[in-house]
């Protein structure tokens, strides 16, 4: 039997038991308390007909044994008996004298003589109220004295309530108690079928048994996970949340407390207040997760929202380090469509026998850098990560038909203690600024770079062959400027694009702020700026807008003319001094 059919029928049985017991107690006293109220009616009826003044003359005026029937069948006491007994109902209304002779008799026949119960308390001057059997039969009866004006005991009267009607009174009270009783049984028994039902709702129908294994399942499932749960219910209450997810959005507060007292980052605290399939990324302190929700339905009732958490911070590191090795990777590639460009130039120039042209285009070649480096003033960089960093993403830039230049204060030596932060932080902002300066075109792919070297050893035939592979045919501009101070490393990075176009530029670095498709990122696009950020923030630096430029920049101090950022990363390089002592004592 179901726990609640058990409790039901339990609540009925305690109902049922209730009841019977407290009418019971009802039913049981009810004779009693009829036969009481019908004594202190006759009692009442006997004493106002004893108090009749015209009833204690006419009976101390018939004093003795000896009286006349006939003449007391017409006389005034049986009149007013016979007026009292009609008005009231009672069964009877006896008038008697001192003898204990009736004066008055609903039956005429028995008038003049000796009453058949005793009337001796009466007599005495004392009130008799008793239940006994006369001529009319069984009855609760009450004699009380009548006194003359002198005070003395002349007579009685007896005043009787048949006890057939005392009966009828009792059956009449049984049967509206009965009743009763039936009704609030009733009204019980409702009470608890939907004191049921609803038990069944808030349990989802699941029994006592069932909710205790769900629970120990719950508690079980939930703190072995390695993903966070975080559920809340339809007020936006905390109703359930593990470890794991306590340790990753970093919550004390306890179940039972609302999500707005959370202190939920604005990013999860969305997610978690509108229903998100898709993972969206966050940062939550030092961590980055994936964060998505759904709506929880059951019996037509929304039961809340649940967020499920997945620690994402391992694997950006790893993407962080992976986007550097694509980086250098994507400047060799570049470097090898430049060469190779420049090789196709040569070999047209030689193969047409135009040999001084072609020793003028290397003398070209040797002055734009080291190793035929595409970025001017790569020399000012000393520190060897930084140094073979920007000249791939020199080659990047090149290759999305955008100059990549260093600003005149670059001067950087000594060596990364944070490579990984460095590159991450200045890598990010150069690919947003190639981004923008170019106008999300991309024209020089490398599957083109045969083409265009064939199409620049033609030009070259015809003697502008120098000019042509050495000119990028663009006004898109990227300026990087890395300076140290100390142990702490400056970066600021411009580009010529048409600026923020936020309303606050701050907001860049909000999670998920882009302009780029993002549908096939795993968490969502949007996170670059962000995690540099907290990248930045995470050692003790920081990363800012200097200028948003475009239009609420008019007259920019600094060239090229659209957005300044400028980062700060304390403690990630050793000066050359430091470098050179950590050498000498190994």
């Amino acid at each position: 039997m179901r726990l609640r059919t058990q409790v039901l029928l339990l609540q009925l049985a305690v109902l049922a038991v209730s009841l019977a017991v407290g009418f019971g107690l009802v039913i049981a006293g009810a004779d009693d308390r009829v036969r009481d109220e019908y004594a202190q009616r006759a009692l009442a009826i006997a004493r106002s007909v004893a108090a009749d003044t015209g009833v204690r003359a006419a009976v101390a005026a018939d004093q003795g044994p000896a009286v006349d029937a006939a003449r007391l069948a017409d006389g005034p006491l049986q009149r007013e008996a016979t007026a009292v007994r009609q008005r009231t109902g009672a069964l009877f209304v006896v008038i008697g004298n001192d003898q204990g002779i009736r004066l008055a008799h609903p039956e005429v026949a028995e008038l003049a003589k000796p009453v058949s119960t005793d009337p001796s308390r009466a007599l005495a001057g004392s009130d008799d109220v008793a239940t006994d059997r006369g001529t009319l039969g069984e009855s609760v009866r009450a004699k009380v004295p009548v006194v003359d004006a002198r005070g003395r005991v002349v007579g009685f009267v007896s005043v009787g309530v048949s006890t057939e009607q005392l009966a009828t009174e009792t059956r009449s009270d049984i049967i509206a108690t009965t009743l009763l009783a039936l009704t609030a049984l009733g009204i019980g028994a409702l009470g608890s079928v939907m004191l049921t039902r609803r038990w069944r709702r808030l349990t989802l129908g699941l029994e006592s048994d069932e909710l205790a294994e769900l629970v120990r399942e719950q508690g079980a499932v939930l703190h072995s996970m390695a993903d966070g749960v975080l559920a809340v219910d339809a007020d936006g209450i905390v109703r359930v949340i593990n470890d794991r997810a306590r340790a990753l959005l970093d919550i004390d507060a306890p179940a039972g407390t609302s999500a707005a007292d959370l202190g939920l980052t604005p990013r999860v605290a969305a997610v978690l207040d509108t229903p998100t399939d898709e993972p969206l990324a966050a940062t939550v302190g030092d961590r980055v997760v994936l964060v998505s929700s759904h709506r929880v339905h059951a019996d037509g009732r929304d039961l809340g929202m649940v967020l499920s958490v997945i620690d994402r911070t391992d694997v950006e590191a790893l993407s962080r380090e992976v986007d550097s090795i694509r980086s250098m990777g994507a400047a060799l590639r570049a470097q090898r469509h430049e060469t190779a460009n420049r090789m196709h130039v040569l070999a047209g120039l030689l193969r047409h026998g135009h040999a001084d042209e072609a020793l003028a285009y290397l003398e070209e070649l040797s002055r734009t850098g080291p190793d035929g480096a595409l970025l001017d003033g790569l020399d000012n960089v000393r520190e060897p990560h930084l140094h073979a960093f920007l000249d791939a993403k020199a080659a990047q830039a090149r290759e999305r038909r955008v100059t990549l230049r260093l600003g005149d204060q670059t001067w950087l030596q000594g060596t990364l203690t944070e490579p990984v932060v460095a590159t991450s932080v200045l890598g990010n902002l150069i690919d947003n600024a190639i981004e923008a300066a170019s106008g999300n075109a991309i024209e020089a792919a490398s599957g083109n770079a045969i083409e265009a070297a064939s199409g620049n050893a033609i030009e070259a035939a015809s003697g502008g062959a120098i000019e042509a592979a050495t000119r990028t045919g663009t006004d898109a501009v990227v300026e990087v400027e890395v300076i140290a101070d100390g142990d702490t490393l400056f970066i600021s990075v411009a580009d010529s694009g048409p600026g923020i176009s936020f309303a606050d530029p701050d907001e860049v670095f909000a999670e998920g702020a882009t302009t780029k498709p993002g549908d096939h990122v795993p968490g969502g696009r949007g996170m670059g700026l962000a995690l540099a950020r907290q990248a930045a923030r995470r050692i003790g630096g920081d990363l800012w807008v200097a200028d948003p430029g475009g239009e609420r920049s008019p007259t920019p101090e600094h060239d090229p003319r659209g957005a300044l950022f400028v980062a700060r990363l304390p403690g990630v390089i050793a000066p050359v001094e430091s470098a050179e002592g950590m050498s000498s004592n190994e």
